[in-house]
């Protein structure tokens, strides 16, 4: 996996985001298990509630063209080192329990986690049975 092409079209994702309110861009790009690459950045809402994410954007714009399992996902936001929320963890739990996480303020400079740093006890399908 290249971290660094990763990271940079969460970077070129970031560009695009709709936030006349918080004025906060975040983006996000998802590499799925065959390679491909989905991108999202966060939209806001004057209502707030059905603000969307980046990451999960890029989540169900993958999910949406037939992919169910992602490999990795990069973060980039307007702040030093910007994680997924608490919504977005999970639904990067459903579609990647083993997903890589990476947090990036550019292409060189980044972290990386596991989702069990980021959710630990997660729950996920398999609690359902």
């Amino acid at each position: 996996m290249d971290r660094k092409y990763l990271i940079k079209r969460a970077l070129e994702a970031q560009k695009k985001a709709y936030v006349p309110y918080s004025k906060f861009r975040v983006g996000s790009a998802v590499l799925t298990e065959d390679g491909s690459i989905y991108t999202g950045c966060n939209i806001e809402i004057s209502s707030y509630s059905p603000t969307l994410c980046a990451e999960r954007t890029a989540i169900f714009k993958a999910i949406s063209e037939g992919h169910k399992k992602i490999k990795a996902i990069a973060v980039v936001g307007d702040s030093d080192y910007t994680y997924p929320c608490g919504v977005c963890r999970q639904v990067i739990r459903e579609f990647g329990k083993d997903a890589i996480v990476i947090v990036a303020n550019s292409e060189d400079d980044y972290r990386e986690y596991t989702l069990d740093e980021l959710l630990p006890h997660s729950f996920g399908p398999e609690d359902l049975k």
